[in-house]
């Protein structure tokens, strides 16, 4: 079975004048199709940035990442990019829509940079999920008119609009309250249950336990 993730010895390290800040010290991880995995840990631990390496947004200063088998370290940015845009879904904790836009033009975004641009049957199913995360009668609104578990689920819809294969999210309830924390978890939980693979930073373990397994990383290291 070919892991969706799997990372051997994963390094970044900063160069600020002539000083040299080491934040992923070997990283091995492997995470296979349909797991929910929760990395958990102190700020500054180096749990973003490793994000940003599995969500291709950052290269590895070395080691190597394998992507459904695939060695991407080597990849061009726009190698890269496009691959990003077909495989992976991005949640972020600020959100990150647009706010002039409307709920369903936030969550049709990413497919504007297609070469076939946005169809029809990609409007009806951009209604689709929005109307399954409740939020069919706010198509309309705007982030502003939103609350911020209602703006939550638009970033949910919208990372998942282009049917990827891995769902990254970097503290997805860090600016909700618990209710809508539970809320936004609990649909997580019925993605993965229908086989969507999801790696999950959190700070907080109430959040980490709703993850199948939860690896911590500190200093750059995952602890064992």
């Amino acid at each position: 079975m070919v892991a969706v993730v799997k990372l051997e010895h994963i390094t970044k390290s900063y160069k600020i004048g002539k000083i040299t800040y080491e934040v992923l010290k070997g990283i091995d991880l492997e995470v296979f199709e349909g797991e929910f995995v929760a990395i958990m840990g102190p700020s500054g631990g180096g749990k973003s940035t490793l994000l940003n390496i599995i969500g291709l947004l950052d290269k590895p200063t070395s080691g190597r990442y394998l992507l459904e088998g695939k060695e991407v370290s080597n990849l061009s940015k726009n190698e890269l990019a496009r691959l990003r845009n077909q495989k992976i879904g991005f949640i972020f904790q600020a959100f990150h829509l647009i706010p002039w836009a409307t709920a369903l033009e936030n969550v049709l975004m990413p497919l504007l940079y297609r070469k076939e641009g946005i169809k029809k049957e990609d409007v009806e199913r951009a209604k689709d999920y929005l109307t399954r995360l409740g939020l069919g009668d706010r198509l309309d609104a705007r982030p502003s008119e939103l609350s911020g578990g209602q703006q939550q689920r638009v970033a949910i819809a919208r990372a998942l609009i282009n049917n990827p294969k891995l769902l990254l999210a970097d503290e997805p309830t860090g600016n909700l309250d618990t209710k809508s924390s539970e809320e936004v978890m609990n649909i997580f939980e019925e993605l993965n249950q229908k086989g969507l693979t999801i790696i999950m930073v959190t700070h907080d373990p109430e959040i980490a336990k709703h993850a199948q397994r939860t690896k911590v990383i500190r200093d750059g290291k995952f602890l064992e």
